[in-house]
């Protein structure tokens, strides 16, 4: 994202989407809520280049999406409630895309999960990674 840093740029493992966010990623998040449709789905799976040209996001929106890099999709502006429509028109479950994202199983997601999340040790913001 371009523009001034923000403090909350220091949290690790995520990208807050914010209004400076939700404006680079309009075109991103349009074509994703797109396949909330069948018939876009349909046409998006049949040719997906042609279907992304209806959009017109940055290169590199465009090129995450071909490559299903989730994480690069909500660094570059992508609601993960749109982004995850992408998913869905892939097979993939919000659970698995939430695994994938924070690199770790299906098994081991939802086992961190029902037990309170990542610990918060070493985890509030990225500064305290420099000090150890």
């Amino acid at each position: 994202m371009t523009g001034p840093s923000k403090e909350y740029d220091d949290i690790p493992g995520t990208f807050v989407f914010d209004a400076d966010r939700s404006r680079e990623g309009y075109h991103l998040n349009q074509f994703c809520i797109s396949l909330r449709l069948g018939k876009n789905r349909d046409v998006f799976n049949a040719d997906q280049e042609s279907y992304l040209d209806k959009y017109p996001m940055t290169p590199a929106q465009r090129q995450a999406v071909l490559d299903r890099d989730w994480n690069e999709l909500l660094q570059l502006g992508g609601n993960i409630y749109y982004t995850s429509k992408l998913a869905a028109n892939d097979g993939i479950t919000f659970q698995d895309l939430a695994a994938m994202m924070t690199g770790v199983s299906r098994d081991e997601y939802r086992d961190m999960m029902l037990h309170g999340g990542r610990s918060i040790d070493g985890n509030r913001y990225k500064s305290e990674w420099e000090n150890e």
